[in-house]
């Protein structure tokens, strides 16, 4: 027999439902918007650099790979943040939320030597792409400046992760924006080169130095809005200065933070390690890569906002005791992310062949692309549930399911079996699927199963923890 109240999801009347899609719209948007502008960054120098040269554009395919790599895995970990502080808002705990920002500066101060670090000696994935001599002095020199800029990026990943946490994501939004107001002219000076101002073209580590600029900006201004803006005065964040170390508070991040960061990880790697992988079929076939895997990154956003912001409202809710409202929220938000999914990725593999038209002139790379882009709707969608799925449990703080089964579903399924399949190690893959192709269909499996399962797991442990307990029907409405 189901407990009191055990359907109310089901049913939920529908101004219920329109006030829910309304408020996550509400945080969604502005993280959309920001996080175009963060995926701008990368869309930019694919752009450019594809026009600048096929050679610099499948070093950048490879370079930002091992980046993504490097920088996915530390973020994630510094984003345990979020959830901590959403609870903290929602609870009303202000100083409490406020200790949390100082004890993620230290974190990702602390992660930034081990990133750092990586991206400046990265021979493992020079070899594992089985990179040219000439590729891998272009790669070098991308990653070196992306190393300088590693520390920048992770302390403005603290201040997303507060400011989303509380309600107030247009903050970040507008910095993201003036990140990529500077780089845009920085990148086509230093990809091409000014000769009329002395500047030499720099090709793909122009790129590098540019992001360098980019990101330590966007940083300092942060600094600077945390200084002045009196909204975080209520979270004794003004005059104090830096707090200390706090050990207990830093571990509670780790404990939340390193299965987050590892989850992510696993989810990039299967991705970003296609490129490595497909860098060995020649420039040309991973050239074709990333511009699909930006397209797709690019779609990504809408997802990623909506499920970022469905998590907002759901830490406050669980912060604030309204356990029935924060699973109500968790399944509006499942239903709005999956429909707006299947309307984007549809549209995009409808317009994918003028699309490709905008990133290259190259008949041979766009040819690439197109039978890659034919995977966008169906990998879009797998890719939406699982997000959705992994950022409401996050809310929850329940990281370690993730962890395991990204490791299996994507690692395993999506990466190797993308190996087996696309080098035909078996003498069994069709030849339609050999290649970068098989990459992707594996790719798309590995991301369907992982949904599906935390999705499953979702519902489950929704209904377990509120089993019983009174309707709760009022609506969390974020912050002005």
């Amino acid at each position: 027999m189901r407990a009191p109240g055990d359907g109310a999801a089901a049913a939920t009347p529908p101004h219920i439902w329109r006030d829910d899609a309304r408020h996550i719209a509400a945080l969604a948007w502005p993280v959309l918007v920001g996080q175009l502008a963060v995926l701008g960054f990368a869309t930019v120098d694919t752009i450019l650099v594809g026009r600048h040269a096929s050679e610099d554009l499948a070093a950048f395919a490879v370079g930002a790979a091992t980046y993504v790599t490097v920088f996915i895995g530390l973020m994630g970990v510094v984003l345990a943040i979020g959830p901590i502080v959403g609870q903290c808002y929602g609870a009303k705990r202000l100083a409490e939320a406020g200790h949390q920002l100082h004890q993620g500066i230290w974190l990702a101060i602390a992660l930034s030597v081990l990133g750092s670090s990586l991206l400046a000696f990265p021979a493992p994935f020079l070899a594992l792409a089985h990179a040219t001599p000439e590729m891998a002095d272009k790669i070098r020199g991308y990653l070196l400046a992306l190393a300088l800029s590693l520390p920048g990026s992770l302390l403005f990943t603290v201040y997303r992760g507060f400011n989303t946490a509380v309600s107030r994501p247009k903050a970040v939004m507008v910095l993201q924006l003036g990140g990529l107001a500077l780089k845009i002219p920085l990148s086509a000076a230093l990809i091409s080169g000014v000769p009329a101002l002395g500047v030499p073209a720099l090709g793909v580590t122009g790129c590098g130095l540019s992001t360098l600029i980019a990101v330590w900006a966007q940083a300092l201004a942060a600094l600077l809005v945390v200084r002045r803006d009196p909204f975080y005065d209520r979270f004794a964040l003004r005059g104090h200065g830096l707090a200390r170390p706090h050990r207990p508070s830093l571990l509670a991040l780790l404990r939340l933070g390193v299965p987050m960061g590892l989850t992510i990880l696993i989810e990039v790697t299967g991705f970003a390690f296609m490129a490595i992988f497909i860098a060995r079929l020649g420039a040309t076939t991973v050239a074709g890569h990333q511009i699909a895997a930006n397209l797709v990154s690019l779609v990504f956003m809408m997802p990623l906002s909506l499920s970022n912001a469905t998590s907002t409202l759901v830490a406050q809710s669980i912060g604030a005791g309204r356990l029935r409202t924060a699973r109500r929220l968790g399944l509006h938000g499942l239903q709005l992310t999956m429909a707006l999914a299947a309307l984007l990725g549809a549209l995009v593999f409808l317009l994918r062949g003028p699309i490709v038209g905008l990133y290259t002139r190259d008949a041979a790379v766009a040819a690439v692309a197109l039978t890659l882009l034919s995977w966008v709707a169906p990998f879009h969608l797998g890719d939406a549930l699982q997000t959705l799925a992994q950022f409401v449990l996050r809310a929850w703080r329940i990281t370690v399911v993730s962890l395991i089964v990204f490791a299996l579903a994507m690692w395993g399924l999506g990466l190797g079996g993308g190996y087996l399949i696309a080098f035909d190690v078996l003498h069994v893959t069709p030849p339609a699927l050999r290649g970068a192709t098989g990459f992707w269909v594996a790719s798309t499996a590995g991301l369907w199963c992982a949904g599906l399962v935390l999705t499953a797991f979702l519902l489950w442990m929704q209904r377990q923890r509120t089993r019983g307990l009174p309707e709760a029907d009022t609506v969390i409405r974020p912050a002005a």
